[in-house]
């Protein structure tokens, strides 16, 4: 896969990822400036985390300014075009899921072209896809989803990231083969959500609804 398809998979994440931002802000009662912030938290978070740690120089969120294009544009879109702020819980899922599909490739595909293993390229696939989404819940003080037991959330991104580290090593990761690993991504959350799949609990004997009753 080429660095400007790369670029451009990132960039989509991004605007994903911002447009949940925006919308948990809208949902939140944030100004538009709150909604900004958020939205760009949300979507430059992952991959600031994945750059630093990469350490291949500054962030690519601060060093190409294209980077704040997607936030700034789902803030906008949020702003001119959400009608009913409380019935906007499925939009903001289904924009999380796209940016968890898309950023578990694309950072599994950052790492392994700067010459890390597949294992921690799977791992760095990961903590790009839930990053940022972590630290939008965290700010607007959500309970993670990564941490949400109603659905499914860093399993499907594992899946991707050792999806898109397969094919990068049999040499097969192109858009089509990349996106139709994305696209097992998002299905996978969608369907968790829709379906109530959810990963074992950390006690066994406990229930989800045991467990929101303390």
């Amino acid at each position: 896969m080429s660095l400007d398809l790369s670029l451009v998979l990132d960039l989509i994440g991004v605007f994903f990822f911002a447009v949940s931002g925006s919308l948990l802000a809208a949902r939140k009662g944030f100004d538009l400036i709150g909604s900004v912030l958020l939205g760009s938290m949300a979507g430059l978070g992952g991959g600031v985390v994945r750059d630093v740690i990469l350490n291949q120089g500054p962030p690519a969120a601060f060093s190409h300014p294209i980077y704040l294009v997607p936030a700034l544009v789902a803030s906008a879109l949020v702003y001119f075009t959400l009608k009913n702020v409380q019935r906007s819980g499925r939009l903001l899922l289904m924009f999380d899921a796209g940016g968890l599909a898309l950023f578990c490739v694309t950072g599994t595909l950052k790492a392994l072209d700067a010459g890390m293993n597949p294992g921690a390229g799977i791992l760095l696939g990961v903590t790009t896809a839930v990053g940022g989404g972590i630290l939008r819940d965290i700010t607007a003080n959500e309970v993670p989803s990564v941490f949400d037991p109603k659905g499914l959330y860093a399993i499907p991104a594992f899946i991707g990231a050792a999806l898109a580290a397969a094919l990068w090593q049999l040499g097969w990761l192109n858009l089509f083969t990349g996106g139709a690993a994305a696209a097992v991504v998002f299905l996978l959350r969608i369907l968790s959500l829709r379906y109530g799949w959810h990963a074992p609990l950390a006690a066994r004997s406990w229930t989800p609804h045991r467990a929101g009753r303390g």
